[in-house]
C-alpha cells in the first residue's frame, strides 16, 4: 500500500476555519486513528458530489498533509485530479454552518449546490 505526504500542495487547501473545527469535531470522537477525508464520487443531479467524512483507513494511492493542530487530511488518488486547486472552507453564518467546497475545476452545479460536474 502506498501513500503520499502532501508535498507539493496537491491536497486542496483547508482554511484556519475549516482546520480548526474539524479538529474540534474530531476532538469529540475521543480517537486518534481517523483522519478528515476529502473524496469525489458519483452522485447527485450535476453527476459528482463531495463527500467529507472522518475515516481510520489509509487507502492505496492516498495522499495526506498533517497539520500543527494534528488534524489529518487525506484525498484519495482517483479524487485528487478533480480537487487540485479547491478550498475547503467552513462557514457559519445566520442561514447555516457547514464546509464547503471551492472548486475551481467545477464546470458546473445542479440548484441546490450538492453536486457538481
Amino acid at each position: 500500500m502506498t501513500t503520499t505526504v502532501d508535498t507539493t500542495n496537491q491536497l486542496p487547501a483547508l482554511t484556519e476555519a475549516a482546520q480548526a473545527k474539524a479538529a474540534e469535531l474530531l476532538s469529540r470522537e475521543d480517537r486518534d486513528d481517523l483522519m478528515l477525508r476529502l473524496s469525489v464520487q458519483p452522485g447527485g443531479c450535476a453527476g459528482l458530489r463531495y463527500q467529507l467524512f472522518y475515516d481510520e483507513r489509509s487507502l492505496d494511492g492516498d495522499t495526506f498533509m498533517e497539520y500543527d493542530n494534528g488534524l489529518v487530511f487525506v484525498v484519495d488518488r482517483l479524487s485528487l485530479p478533480y480537487l487540485m486547486g479547491a478550498t475547503v472552507d467552513f462557514e457559519d453564518s445566520l442561514m447555516g454552518a457547514g464546509f464547503k467546497v471551492n472548486n475551481p475545476n467545477a464546470t458546473g452545479s445542479c440548484a441546490c449546490g450538492d453536486s457538481f460536474n
